[in-house]
């Protein structure tokens, strides 16, 4: 089955840390870009976080930079998004997609191929 697949949420209190991944089966993560997008009640889908195919290149929203780090792990097929400094206004389900033509800036804008069902992370006290 083909899909991607986002772990790692969860609640934790403000100033903490947490660490999503998100996994592909049925196809090789390596030809595709990634993007991290949040989503809180009552608000727009945000991209928070994305990188490229090949280069490595990365992009981060203002909320997140200097807190949040997307790396991949080719050899294990995922991509992680590490999140430090964790604040309330973090708190949304988090999506995690590959996607074949993405530009890795503002909002990750491009084709995504394949979304996750999202992974839910609460930071409150």
């Amino acid at each position: 089955q083909v899909q991607v697949v986002e772990s790692g949420g969860g609640l934790v209190q403000p100033g903490g840390s947490l660490r999503l991944s998100c996994a592909a089966s049925g196809f090789t993560l390596d030809y595709y870009a990634i993007g991290w997008f949040r989503q809180a009640p009552g608000k727009e889908r945000e991209g928070v976080s994305c990188i490229s195919s090949s280069d490595g290149n990365t992009y981060y929203a203002d909320s997140v930079k200097g807190r949040f780090t997307i790396s991949r792990d080719n050899a294990k097929n995922t991509v992680y998004l590490q999140m430090n400094s964790l604040k309330p206004e973090d708190t949304a389900v988090y999506y995690c997609a590959a996607g074949s033509i993405v530009v890795v800036t503002t909002g990750c804008p491009g084709q995504f191929d394949y979304w996750g069902q999202g992974t839910q992370v609460t930071v409150s006290s």
